[in-house]
């Protein structure tokens, strides 16, 4: 029987648009060992063996007809590892400006729902004899933390490629449109045990923060309300395209943790901080107003990702809306109340309220599921101003087929309405940033990479 995709998952899907494109991604950059060229045919024939141990990558989505049901993986019979997999190059000389125009123009394409939902481009030509590969993957497929599973596929802990698993896969024939609404009644006849045991989950996980049945109660009305009251109108929340923008920056862990240390907090703080600060600064360079009072909402993704039984994983996504103090001139009174903040949000159990409500969404009909998140989706610039990702990464080196990464860089998203999604992940004693932006609204998207940099320097000499 194909696996059936959860209720979280197939938001991702139905809330797409031509506009609102829902892939994620990563922008690496790679060192070849040595002086010898490095052989992308044989990288991808490794990537070809590696997929024995990812048998998702060889399925793709199959909606049930009439929306009877939520959509099922299924293994396409047509698999081509040429189709995901693609070569570029860059022209001389190669810049970093010019790979990220290029990754601002592979990110704006969506991904085909006929194929397994990622791609992966391989691109020559960089200065300095490096290389990179750009990665294109499906929010259905995966979440923040997941998103470090993909780089299973490609990377090793050592120069020296670790063996492969045997690959004896054969695709599963497609079940029948007959065949899978025949599935979905059926499990529509059985929903009522469906329905008891969504619950029975949902509160087994608000135990885990709170420990009677009223307070998660509370949690989940306070939840509701903090998107109710709307966000602050602002620069960021603007009618967007189908083109994007990239831009980057990158810092030193060691930094945020010297001021994390220095002004306490976590180090999600500070980035956040750092966020707050460059936001602060993007919109003075830009003649906008900024108050004493002046905010900008946003929404910070928390994964509550577990592995279930038999090792599946799945999108289990919670967040705060966390009001980012930009009029408070003063970088450690920022964040201070940022952390105080973030602190309120921990204690009152509203990502545990809000990981509720979304799986209690998965009782309604799949159609009606499909209306309400993209409606969620039209409303998001009244909810927030701007998502904020920050996902930890590996802390030592990665390679592939012996060429070190030198970095890694997410690409997060956009909502409707939301003109740029910064994306933060760290890696080897590095932090790096990725700002994906709306090509029209944001054609000076490279200008906040350089202010959240230039806050990050404000908050290190704070701590010195």
């Amino acid at each position: 029987m194909p696996e059936r995709l959860s209720p979280l998952d197939s938001s991702f899907l139905f809330m797409e648009e031509l506009t609102t494109a829902m892939h994620v991604g990563g922008l690496m950059t790679f060192r070849p060992p040595g002086n010898e060229p490095f052989d992308f045919n044989a990288f991808v024939q490794l990537i070809g063996r590696r997929l024995a141990s990812e048998p998702r990558y060889r399925q793709k989505v199959r909606e049930v007809p009439g929306r009877l049901g939520l959509p099922v993986w299924v293994d396409d019979q047509d698999f081509d590892l040429d189709y995901h997999v693609r070569r570029s190059a860059l022209p001389a000389p190669g810049t970093d400006a010019q790979l990220r125009e290029l990754v601002g123009r592979l990110q704006s394409r969506q991904l085909d729902r006929s194929r397994p939902l990622w791609e992966i481009y391989l691109v020559e030509g960089l200065s300095d004899s490096r290389f990179a590969v750009v990665t294109k993957t499906h929010h259905a497929m995966v979440d923040g933390l997941a998103s470090i599973d993909i780089g299973a596929i490609l990377l090793d802990l050592t120069p020296e490629p670790r063996e492969s698993p045997p690959d004896d896969w054969m695709p599963v024939p497609e079940p029948s449109g007959v065949g899978l609404v025949t599935t979905a009644l059926a499990e529509q006849l059985r929903r009522p045990w469906t329905v008891l045991d969504t619950v029975r989950r949902a509160a087994a996980d608000a135990r885990t923060a709170v420990t009677t049945a009223v307070t998660t109660g509370w949690a989940i009305l306070d939840a509701a309300r903090s998107a109710a009251k709307g966000a602050p109108p602002h620069p960021l929340n603007s009618r967007i395209g189908q083109q994007r923008r990239y831009a980057t920056s990158a810092g030193e862990l060691d930094d945020y943790k010297a001021v994390r240390k220095a002004h306490g907090g976590t180090v999600n703080d500070v980035v956040l901080a750092v966020v707050a600060g460059g936001l602060r600064r993007w919109l003075a360079g830009r003649g906008e107003p900024v108050l004493p009072e002046t905010t900008v909402r946003a929404l910070v993704p928390v994964s509550v990702r577990a592995r279930a039984e038999g090792g599946a994983l799945g999108n289990q996504i919670s967040g705060f809306l966390v009001e980012l103090p930009i009029g408070v001139p003063d970088p450690v009174v920022r964040l201070n109340r940022i952390s105080a903040a973030m602190q309120a949000h921990k204690q009152s159990g509203q990502a545990i309220g809000a990981s509720a409500l979304v799986r209690l969404v998965g009782l309604t009909p799949p159609t009606l599921h499909s209306m309400g998140v993209r409606l969620t989706s039209s409303l998001s610039s009244r909810m927030f101003n701007v998502v904020v990702t920050n996902v930890p990464g590996p802390q030592f080196p990665l390679y592939a087929m012996g060429a070190r990464m030198l970095d890694m860089y997410p690409v997060v998203p956009l909502a409707k309405g939301q003109a740029v999604s910064i994306g933060i992940t760290s890696f080897d004693g590095g932090v790096y940033y990725g700002l994906n932006a709306d090509r029209d609204a944001m054609g000076d998207v490279d200008d906040l990479a350089t202010a959240i940099g230039e806050s990050l320097a404000d908050l290190r000499a704070t701590a010195s």
